[in-house]
């Protein structure tokens, strides 16, 4: 009973949208293993979207990262860690930015799918967090697998170099996360600097209202008594 408590309290520590995000990502493996569906129902495909209607593809090409395997365990953890990282730092108490970021990346990514033909892109999203992350964190040192130690900013570039090592070939989908996770950086961390404050891709007060704390109802009056 304690352990599950442990686990329980762990799980709602994580940030809201590094949690939903990651469960959303588990229930939709457990989904495909179970054969309650394929991944040819998931995948982003702009024919079956915008002709077929099939809008759901628009969120489940970010959620479904393979077969459940150790393979899909790194991808998870790799995903959540830095997710969480970012959530709790630099967008600590700032849960609408956040979201926002999700939604511009997603968008972004979906805009350029079709150049680099990749129909999953859950993988490429999490890089592009993992590329803010390192970027506001210069002064963090790493070591990669216990081999050498370098500083955040390098931490997509040894990723992209040791995944270039394994498979021989360049990972668009990690080189996609890098572009979009540079133009965010660029315009929320550097281009402020240079024009006056300015920041183009803040989300809209409307998208600010959705997540702002709903108002205490106001006290009940006391009721007349019965003279």
């Amino acid at each position: 009973m304690a352990e599950l408590n442990t686990l329980e309290q762990w799980y709602y520590d994580v940030p809201i949208v590094t949690r939903v995000w990651t469960t959303a990502a588990v229930l939709t493996s457990v989904l495909v293993q179970c054969q309650i569906v394929t991944p040819f129902q998931l995948f982003y495909s702009f024919t079956s979207v915008w002709q077929k209607r099939q809008y759901w593809r628009l969120g489940t090409t970010f959620l479904y990262f393979g077969p459940l395997s150790l393979d899909f365990m790194f991808h998870i953890f790799f995903m959540s860690r830095y997710s969480r990282n970012l959530e709790e730092s630099s967008f600590r108490g700032r849960t609408a930015d956040f979201a926002w970021l999700i939604v511009y990346s997603a968008a972004s990514l979906l805009i350029l799918s079709p150049i680099a033909s990749m129909p999953f892109l859950g993988s490429p999203l999490s890089f592009s967090l993992v590329y803010i992350w390192a970027r506001r964190n210069p002064a963090v040192r790493l070591s990669f697998l216990g081999l050498f130690i370098f500083s955040a900013p390098y931490l997509p570039w040894v990723l992209l170099g040791f995944s270039l090592l394994l498979n021989n070939t360049l990972p668009k989908d990690d080189l996609l996360g890098i572009v979009v996770g540079h133009v965010y950086y660029f315009f929320s961390d550097i281009y402020p600097r240079i024009r006056n404050g300015s920041r183009p891709l803040d989300p809209p007060a409307i998208w600010r209202r959705m997540f702002a704390a709903a108002p205490p109802p106001p006290p009940e009056a006391p009721a007349a008594r019965a003279e």
